[in-house]
């Protein structure tokens, strides 16, 4: 076993050798590829074209941003000015004319309004007051006035002439008018029941005369059937069937 321990050993020795020599050589070969195929390639663009570009899209970027300033400033300076001239025009044509009527005209003259309209109000109020007592005290004597040259003189006389001569009137000629008022409507109702009577006899007589006598008409009998005659549902009505 010991030699055979050694064998293996040195063979696995060997063996390991090799594969580290072709690992190393693998590894050689794949940074070699790898070096320029790829770095030296990359590095070559990086320095030949994407500097160049990227020096000229940050030349051109400075460039648009260095305009952009500019037109921004100059349409700063623009709306500043046409700003300014818009607030001194309105200043000077609306905001001071106005504060200047304001001022000078309408305030002065709100004050002399209100103090007129607080005397004109208190005057209408005293006046209104003064008008209600009086139209109070008018009111009052139109109201005893009427009250004594209309009202007691209309019922003085409605109560002491015109209810007895009504009275009388009522008694004396209004209740036998009525009276043969009624007779008459008696009177007419029985003669105009009399004559319609006369009228249908009269008819009947004539149509006796014309047609004869009418023939008389069989009594019907509405009485309930008897026991006998009763209908039962073992019984029949007709001729075919009944026993």
């Amino acid at each position: 076993l010991t030699p055979v321990g050694h064998g293996l050993a040195w063979f696995l020795t060997r063996v390991g050798a090799v594969l580290a020599a072709i690992g190393r050589g693998l590894y050689a070969g794949l940074a070699w590829l790898g070096r320029y195929l790829l770095v030296v390639p990359a590095g070559w663009l990086y320095r030949w074209l994407l500097t160049p570009v990227g020096h000229g899209l940050a030349w051109c970027g400075r460039g648009l941003a260095w305009c952009g300033r500019q037109v921004a400033r100059g349409v700063g300076l623009v709306v500043t000015g046409i700003g300014f001239v818009l607030y001194w025009t309105v200043r000077v044509l609306l905001v001071l004319p106005a504060l200047a009527v304001w001022r000078w005209v309408l305030a002065p003259l709100g004050r002399v309004l209100a103090v007129v309209g607080r005397e004109v109000a208190d005057a209408l109020g005293h006046a209104w007051r003064i008008a209600g007592h009086l139209s109070l005290a008018v009111g009052r004597f139109l109201g005893t006035l009427l009250r004594w040259t209309v009202a007691e003189p209309a019922r003085w006389a409605y109560r002491s002439v015109l209810t007895p001569v009504g009275h009388a009137v009522r008694d004396t000629v209004l209740r036998p008018l009525a009276e043969a008022g009624r007779g008459v409507g008696r009177a007419t109702r029985q003669a105009l029941a009399t004559a319609r009577v006369t009228v249908r006899q009269a008819r009947a007589d004539v149509r006796r005369m014309l047609f004869g006598a009418p023939a008389e008409r069989n009594p019907v009998d509405r009485r309930e059937p008897s026991a006998v005659e009763a209908r039962t549902l073992g019984s029949s009505t007709t001729a075919l069937t009944k026993d």
